[in-house]
């Protein structure tokens, strides 16, 4: 897979609710589309130091949480990554649902406020 290091990098939950994998879908959506490169939060969060060097690399951050828990924004935050958006899914009514798929309608919606609230049109 070829860098895309003029791109900014995304990362999204990657909890087990509904929320978390609507967060998850739209990070890799984002990816498929040349939006963004998506990268590992979990690796941050881990301390593994590639990613977190990828991390840290000054590129633009898109950081994508399911709920207002923020997992990922604090994984960054562990090691001074400065966000330059961050969206909490639970603010576009996406709710957390234990052991449920995510709503394709909800998903496409928050995707498309997402695009939106970064500018990007394509």
């Amino acid at each position: 897979m070829k860098r895309r290091t003029h791109l900014p990098i995304v990362y999204s939950c990657s909890g087990c609710s509904s929320a978390a994998q609507t967060a998850n879908m739209i990070a890799i959506k984002m990816g498929r589309e040349d939006i963004a490169e998506m990268s590992c939060i979990a690796g941050v969060g881990g301390d593994v130091k590639p990613l977190v060097r990828t991390a840290k690399s000054g590129r633009d951050i898109i950081a994508i949480d399911g709920c207002p828990l923020a997992c990922c924004k604090s994984s960054l935050a562990r090691h001074d990554v400065q966000l330059k958006y961050h969206f909490d899914l639970s603010k576009f009514d996406v709710p957390k649902i234990i052991g449920e798929d995510p709503d394709p309608t909800l998903y496409m919606n928050a995707y498309k406020e997402i695009l939106d609230a970064i500018h990007f049109h394509s």
